[in-house]
């Protein structure tokens, strides 16, 4: 599956091609995954214990499903990809895309 890695030393991310696979993205986040539906079809999938086990601070999410939230921080390694009813698929958006929504947050 085509994703967008991002790590919290990470500006941007990186494009990445993972196996769609619990186990993958588990790997990936480093425990118990969770996702959230966020604008233009995006999926995002973090680390579902990112806080109470101190994971360094990654971004602030400002916007789900084309509302804006409270400030949500985003913490350890996520995955950004995209969805296909109610399974995971390759990201809906190129990278510059991702690039943009990042800046518009604020981050």
């Amino acid at each position: 599956m085509k994703v967008i890695i991002k790590r919290p030393c990470d500006q941007f991310g990186e494009e990445a091609t993972i196996p769609n696979t619990l186990k993958a993205l588990q790997e990936t986040v480093g425990g118990y995954i969770e996702t959230v539906s966020l604008d233009n079809g995006l999926v995002l999938i973090c680390n579902e214990e990112s806080r109470v086990r101190d994971m360094p601070y990654n971004f602030t999410l400002r916007r789900i499903r084309g509302v804006v939230t409270v400030q949500n921080a985003i913490f350890g390694t996520v995955i950004i990809c995209g969805a296909e009813g109610d399974e995971l698929a390759d990201i809906p958006i190129d990278f510059n895309e991702w690039k943009a929504l990042l800046c518009e947050w604020g981050n």
